[in-house]
C-alpha cells in the first residue's frame, strides 16, 4: 500500500506530461509531415528560413522553389514550413 502512495505521485506527472506535451507534439509533427508529402506543384510555400515562393518542381526528397525575381532555388522537402496557398485554391479564385 506504501509503494503505492509513493509511486502514484510519479505516475501520475507520467500521464500529466504525455497528455499535455509529448501527444501534441507528436500530433504536430505528423500534420508537418503528411502537409511536406502533399506538395503538388503549384503550391504557395513558405520555408523554415523564410523564403517565400512558389512549388516549381518536386523530386522525392528535393523541392525547387521559384521566388518572385524569377530565380529557382532547390531545397529539402523537410524544409518547407508550411503551405500558404494550394494548388486547388489558386484554381478556385481564378
Amino acid at each position: 500500500m506504501e509503494l503505492l502512495g509513493t509511486l502514484g505521485p510519479l505516475l501520475l506527472m507520467f500521464v500529466l506530461f504525455y497528455f499535455l506535451l509529448i501527444r501534441p507534439q507528436q500530433k504536430r509533427q505528423k500534420a508537418v509531415q503528411q502537409m511536406q508529402s502533399d506538395l503538388k506543384k503549384g503550391d504557395k510555400v513558405v520555408t523554415i528560413g523564410g523564403l517565400h515562393g512558389f512549388v516549381d518542381a518536386i523530386d522525392e526528397d528535393k523541392v525547387v522553389i521559384k521566388c518572385g525575381d524569377g530565380s529557382r532555388l532547390t531545397y529539402d522537402r523537410a524544409a518547407i514550413r508550411e503551405v500558404t496557398q494550394a494548388t486547388g485554391d489558386t484554381l478556385a479564385k481564378s
